[in-house]
C-alpha cells in the first residue's frame, strides 16, 4: 500500500494567510505601508521593554507576532456561509462565538473562524471574522426581494475550489500540489472585483438602505474588506499613521491603555474610495476596504467580561469625545474600577491564566513533588509556580461594529433592536459555534492539571 502524505491544516492556513497578505498589499498598497509601520513600532517596543520581550518569548508569542492576525469577510446567503465553514475546516479553523452586530446598527451576525488548540495558535493564529447579511432586516419588501434575487444568481466559489473541498473531505486531507491549488482557487473568493453585478440605480437603492448591504450584494464576490497586523503599542500606531500618509479613524475601539492589557483594542485607516463599473461602462465609487490594527491582551472570564461590559456601557453613556486623546482619558477614568495588576486579576478570577512550574518547582518535582498541589496561589507564593495571562483570541462586537461603521462612509445607523438569532445563524452555518469561554477555561484547567501531575498529585 502506498502511503500518501497530506499537508497539515496548520501549513495550509499559513499558505493561505501569506497569499492573502500578498494579494491585499497589491490591491491596497496603503495596507503594506501599515504593516511596515506596525513592524517598526513593534521592534521599538521590544527593544525598550526587555521584560515584555522575555515574556512574549517565553509564551511563544514572538514567533506569531509578525504573522497576519485576522481578516474579515461578509457573505450574503446561508449557502455561502456553509461553504466557507467547509473551506476553513480544511485550514484548521473552527467557528468560535456568535456576534450580533445588528444591535449596533450593522445588519449582520457573525462568527470568527480560527484555530482552537494551543499548538495551532502558536503555529499561526490567523482568523477570519465572517459575517452573514441579515436580509430580513431590510424593511422595504421589494428591495429585500431584489437583494435575494441578486444573491441567488452568483456563485462566489470557483468550480475547482468546490471540487478540492470535496476531495479534501473525502480523502481526509490534501497533498502538497492539491493544497497549493486549493489556496489559489479559494483566494479568488476574497479578490476585489471592480465590476458590479447590478446597474447603478439598484446599487444606489441598496446603498441607501445600508451601505454594508450594497457592499455584500452588488459584487461577484464578498472580497476581503480588511487585514489586521498585531501591534504591541496601538497608541503609537494611531499617532504615527498620519506621518506615514495614512488617515486613521477618530478613536481606538475597545478598552483603554493599561499596564495589563485586556481583550482587544482596534483602530484602522479610513476606507478607500474605489472606482466601480456598472453595466461595464458607467463609473461610480464604492467605499468598503481598509486596513486595521489590533492590540491583544488577556482573555477575561465571564465575571471579568461582565465587569468590562458594565464599564463599557457606562463609557458609552458619557459624552462622545472628538479626538482619541480625550476619548482615552475619559475611558481610563471609567475603567479605573477594573483592576490593573495580574495578581488582582488572577485572585479575583477576572482573567484566564496559564500555570507552569518555575525552575524551583521543577527542582521540587524532581525531588519527589509536594503533597498539597491544589492551591495554585500558595504554590505561586512559594515560588514553585508562575502564571501568565492567556491571550484573547476572539473579538468584541461593539468594537467590530464601530470599525465597520467608521468605514462605511456615513454617520452610522440606528440599532435594529434585539435581533440576536444564534439558532438561525447556526442553521445557516451547518454547525454549532464553539463557546470561547469554554476554550479558555480548558486551557487554564489543562495547565493546572499539568502542574499538579508534575508535582505528584
Amino acid at each position: 500500500m502506498v502511503h500518501v502524505a497530506y499537508v497539515s491544516s496548520d501549513s495550509i492556513r499559513t499558505l493561505f494567510s501569506d497569499a492573502m497578505s500578498r494579494m491585499y498589499q497589491q490591491e491596497v498598497p496603503q495596507y503594506g505601508t501599515l504593516v511596515q509601520l506596525v513592524a517598526d513600532i513593534n521592534k521599538q517596543v521590544l527593544a525598550r521593554e526587555p521584560g515584555l520581550h522575555q515574556q512574549l518569548q517565553h509564551q511563544g508569542e514572538l514567533e506569531r507576532l509578525s504573522l497576519e492576525r485576522h481578516g474579515a469577510i461578509r457573505v450574503g446567503t446561508a449557502a455561502e456561509l456553509n461553504m466557507l465553514r467547509r473551506i476553513f475546516a480544511i485550514m484548521g479553523m473552527q467557528p468560535v462565538s456568535y456576534y450580533d452586530l445588528s444591535e449596533a446598527g450593522v445588519p449582520v451576525h457573525s462568527t470568527a473562524f480560527r484555530p482552537v488548540d494551543q499548538a495551532s495558535l502558536q503555529h499561526n493564529p490567523f482568523r477570519i471574522f465572517t459575517s452573514l447579511l441579515r436580509l430580513e432586516l431590510i424593511e422595504d419588501a421589494v428591495l429585500r426581494q431584489q437583494a435575494e434575487a441578486i444573491l441567488a444568481q452568483r456563485d462566489i466559489f470557483t468550480a475547482q475550489a468546490r471540487k478540492l473541498v470535496d476531495v479534501a473531505e473525502a480523502q481526509g486531507g490534501l497533498t502538497d500540489a492539491q493544497a497549493q491549488e486549493f489556496v489559489a482557487e479559494v483566494l479568488e473568493t476574497f479578490r476585489w472585483h471592480q465590476h458590479a453585478t447590478v446597474d447603478h440605480a439598484s446599487y444606489q437603492a441598496l446603498q441607501n438602505s445600508h451601505r454594508l448591504i450594497a457592499d455584500v450584494v452588488c459584487f461577484h464576490g464578498p472580497h476581503i474588506n480588511h487585514l489586521t497586523p498585531r501591534s504591541l503599542d496601538i497608541d503609537a500606531v494611531q499617532q504615527q499613521m498620519p506621518a506615514a500618509g495614512i488617515s486613521p479613524k477618530a478613536v481606538i475601539e475597545g478598552p483603554p491603555r493599561r499596564r495589563c492589557p485586556i481583550l482587544l483594542r482596534q483602530t484602522s485607516f479610513t476606507a478607500l474610495e474605489e472606482v466601480v463599473m456598472f453595466d461595464g461602462k458607467q463609473a461610480g465609487t464604492h467605499t468598503a476596504r481598509f486596513g486595521e490594527i489590533e492590540q491583544r491582551g488577556m482573555a477575561l472570564t465571564p465575571k471579568g467580561r461582565d465587569l468590562y461590559d458594565q464599564l463599557l456601557s457606562r463609557s458609552r453613556q458619557a459624552p462622545a469625545q472628538p479626538d482619541n486623546d480625550r476619548h482615552q482619558r475619559q475611558l481610563a477614568d471609567i475603567f479605573a474600577d477594573f483592576p490593573d495588576d495580574e495578581t488582582s486579576l488572577r485572585q479575583q478570577q477576572l482573567g484566564y491564566f496559564r500555570y507552569e512550574l518555575t525552575d524551583a518547582g521543577r527542582k521540587q518535582a524532581a525531588q519527589g513533588g509536594i503533597a498539597n498541589s491544589d492551591d495554585m496561589e500558595a504554590l505561586i507564593e512559594a515560588g514553585l509556580v508562575q502564571a501568565s495571562p492567556i491571550t484573547y483570541e476572539d473579538f468584541l462586537p461593539v468594537s467590530a461594529a464601530g470599525i465597520f461603521q467608521s468605514n462605511l462612509g456615513n454617520a452610522g445607523h440606528e440599532a435594529y433592536g434585539q435581533n440576536a438569532s444564534k439558532v438561525a445563524f447556526e442553521q445557516a452555518l451547518g454547525s454549532a459555534v464553539i463557546d470561547e469561554f469554554g476554550l479558555y477555561a480548558d486551557m487554564q484547567a489543562d495547565s493546572i492539571q499539568a502542574v499538579r501531575q508534575a508535582l505528584g498529585a
